[in-house]
């Protein structure tokens, strides 16, 4: 399955519904410790600049406001109830762990699982619930968020991770299994400094490549 290079506002929304971690603030003495999201990145992707208005400048997005964000909390809090014993054993799943927070000091990012699971194989992968349905491909952020929770979880755990799934839950939940490579891991990791550097050396990086994207931005009156 190859995943769309398209990345639209109405997906970062759906990326960030539930994505409450606390930034850890650089300065002076401990920019090397500084642990930038998960839905950092996501944001990164959609454009580099809201990092910079975010984390530079101080100027939030009140993302919590829209609808799709207090929907997609919605969908994760009825999740935790109806889904909580549920081992998806057609996926060869003999275990799983629930809304895990996780973090990494080497890489510099942390977040939370929807679910991790432990496969017959010695695998793990994780799982992530999407208020939205699924359009035949897999977008960008969708897939950039799988690999940065497999990241976490091979650090951690110490056992590899080479694929995840996405569960659409507006298309009767259904599952897609979603191959992860070291090739991945690697793009993952120079987005990561990416972003490193805009927070750390508050340089201003080059605006999105696609116009389209700045018609709905919360930051157009002030992007130039």
């Amino acid at each position: 399955m190859t995943d769309s290079e398209f990345i639209s506002n109405e997906e970062v929304e759906t990326e960030i519904e539930t994505r409450n971690e606390m930034f850890t603030e650089p300065n002076s003495e401990t920019d090397s410790e500084t642990i930038i999201r998960i839905s950092d990145v996501l944001e990164y992707l959609f454009c580099p600049r809201f990092i910079y208005y975010m984390y530079c400048l101080d100027i939030p997005q009140h993302e919590e406001k829209r609808f799709k964000v207090l929907k997609g909390r919605e969908v994760h809090e009825t999740r935790k109830l109806t889904n909580r014993d549920y081992v998806r054993r057609k996926l060869n799943c003999t275990r799983k762990e629930s809304d895990v927070f996780i973090a990494s000091k080497r890489n510099h990012i942390k977040g939370i699982v929807d679910e991790i699971l432990f496969m017959e194989d010695g695998t793990a992968a994780p799982l992530e619930y999407k208020f939205a349905e699924y359009k035949d491909k897999v977008f960008k952020t969708y897939k950039f968020q799988l690999v940065l929770q497999a990241l976490l979880i091979q650090e951690n755990y110490n056992i590899k991770v080479n694929r995840a799934y996405l569960c659409f839950t507006r298309s009767n939940s259904l599952v897609k299994e979603i191959e992860i490579i070291t090739s991945d891991f690697k793009k993952a990791e120079k987005i990561i400094q990416e972003i490193l550097d805009i927070v750390q050396k508050g340089l201003y990086p080059k605006t999105s490549k696609s116009s389209s994207k700045c018609v709905d931005c919360c930051y157009r009156n002030i992007c130039v």
